[in-house]
């Protein structure tokens, strides 16, 4: 068997050679270590001055040896022990301590946050012999500290009946775990905030938002954090403490993932996945995976592709597990460079492919284009953000049956109906993906074919929700994507949606319903006033054509 030694810089052959010799002990499963391995561990860590650390698996085998420095050690990844949901590590961690102090703070965050089965600090006498053990174990409850330390022992009182400890930790953890069972499928998620702002509405309506994705995407939110800093932390976004206690505060919740609510870049994603040991995803992996998800026709399919790829290309770096948690493997651990290049190889050759293939999908849709045009049919396009009514507008105008459910980005592919006005005049309505604030560039690249169709449009619905407590910030987010789109010279008429869901007459900004036309999309008798207008603009704007 290979003799795996971490940090032996600076050491001796022989010192080298006893520490390798630390792998050939077997530790009985009702102790903590094996007495004769726990003295051949503190006379090497005496003999070097630093401190020395065992990974014990549960049948007592060494499966990792770590050399520190003097004040402690790294533990290293364990890819082959993953802690799940309601079961521990299944690794106890017994290291050396030179200055006879008890477990460290460290210790017991690295306890917590690998969800080892043990943690132990054993300190050394003058004379280089063992002098107390300190040991520590996970606690079940997800109140007060998330560990216990026990109380410390000597080296004749190692037989701790270790194997019973963890299995009733473990039928803890499991009976705790069923507390916050989700449907089957279904992850548990912890959502992160970094305030860089003063307002804290702001703050909490991004959450919401989050959560909003979170519920269309099948994910079960256990908790949210919200953390003020001056500036985003350019490591590990809320700093390392901050994200140690989130951390654990999230496994003894017993979440499966946590997300960020902005976009991480590849090194963050690297720093705070080397850290963590569980999923972490950004805000728009989660908007590309319902983009996934909604996707339906084959433009739609190749566009969310196209957005997937670009994000993950930056981010397929080596000697991180960040992807792999995701992807199945894609920039996780491998071979070496040689793998990491044939994955972006790889990756480049399907982005220039979809390209290739979303550039026919244009094509065509220039060529539609055009025959609309040669037959001089206007077009009106529905625009908005996601969840705030398009497609039941369109279904209520049209009598058509497009899905549309209560959930943020229920329709993505585009969808064209025709519409006849009571004086005998046509028009083609266009539904196109919804917006949503700070939407990510990737998928605006990608979807651009789709909302070229936007170009061609004569008049621009604008549909808000006007229920949302965040409707102001709504339709300036629309409004900014449509002048990033350069549209802002069509027509746009404001829809304001959802009118039976509030009080007309209480409402704060009646000046706004002014501006446009308050309707409930579901209901036909409400459009009467706004088929009526639109009637009046397409009249003006085939007048137009036919001089």
């Amino acid at each position: 068997m290979k003799k795996n030694i971490e940090n032996t810089t600076g050491l001796k052959a022989t010192q080298i050679k006893e520490l390798e010799n630390l792998y050939l002990y077997r530790t009985p499963p009702e102790e903590l270590i094996s007495e004769s391995q726990l003295e051949a561990l503190v006379s090497i860590s005496y003999e070097i001055r630093r401190q020395v650390a065992l990974l014990i698996n549960r049948d007592g085998k060494t499966v990792y040896v770590i050399v520190g420095d003097p004040q402690g050690i790294v533990i290293p990844e364990t890819p082959e022990y993953r802690a799940r949901p309601g079961q521990l590590k299944g690794l106890r961690c017994i290291h050396t301590h030179l200055n006879r102090e008890p477990l460290s703070k460290d210790d017991l965050t690295d306890l917590a946050l690998l969800r080892l089965d043990f943690m132990a600090a054993v300190t050394i006498t003058e004379d280089g012999s063992v002098d107390r053990i300190y040991p520590a174990h996970i606690l079940p409850s997800d109140e007060g500290e998330p560990y216990q330390v026990i109380e410390s022992i000597s080296i004749n009182a190692l037989s701790m009946d270790c194997k019973e400890i963890v299995l009733a930790l473990e039928s803890e953890l499991a009976k705790n775990n069923s507390l916050y069972k989700a449907e089957v499928g279904e992850e548990k998620a912890l959502l992160i905030h970094v305030a860089t702002e003063a307002k804290l509405q702001d703050s909490t309506a991004s959450l919401d938002e989050l959560e909003e994705l979170c519920r269309t995407s099948d994910i079960q939110v256990i908790g949210t954090a919200i953390q003020r800093r001056k500036i985003i932390d350019p490591k590990f976004v809320v700093g390392k403490g901050k994200l140690a206690d989130l951390t654990i505060s999230a496994i003894q919740k017993y979440a499966t993932m946590m997300i960020f609510d902005t976009e991480l870049t590849p090194a963050q994603i690297r720093s705070i996945t080397d850290f963590v040991e569980m999923k972490v995803i950004d805000r728009t992996q989660l908007i590309l995976d319902i983009f996934a998800r909604r996707a339906k026709s084959r433009e739609g399919k190749l566009q969310v592709e196209l957005a997937q790829l670009k994000y993950l290309m930056p981010r397929l770096i080596t000697k991180n597990t960040a992807m792999s948690r995701l992807t199945g493997g894609i920039g996780g651990r491998g071979p070496g460079e040689t793998k990491l290049e044939i994955n972006r190889r790889r990756v480049r050759e399907k982005i220039t492919f979809l390209g290739k293939e979303i550039e026919k999908i244009r094509k065509q849709r220039n060529q539609q284009r055009a025959k609309r045009n040669r037959k001089q049919v206007p077009v009106i396009s529905i625009v908005g953000y996601t969840n705030a009514g398009k497609s039941t507008l369109l279904n209520t105008l049209t009598k058509s049956e497009i899905t549309a459910e209560d959930k943020l980005f229920a329709t993505l592919d585009p969808s064209s109906r025709r519409l006849r006005f009571p004086k005998d005049i046509e028009v083609i309505i266009t539904d196109t993906v919804g917006f949503i604030q700070n939407l990510p560039e990737e998928l605006m690249e990608a979807f651009h074919a789709t909302l070229e169709e936007l170009e061609d449009a004569d008049i621009l619905l604008h549909v808000v929700d006007i229920s949302n407590p965040r409707y102001d910030q709504q339709m300036k987010s629309v409004d900014h994507i449509i002048q990033k789109l350069k549209l802002e010279k069509i027509p746009v008429v404001y829809v304001f949606n959802k009118q039976d869901k509030i009080d007309i007459d209480i409402f704060d900004n009646p000046w706004l319903l002014n501006q446009g036309f308050a309707v409930s999309a579901k209901d036909q008798d409400t459009l009467k006033t706004l088929i009526s207008h639109l009637e009046d603009m397409v009249m003006k704007i085939k007048g137009k054509i036919l001089k």
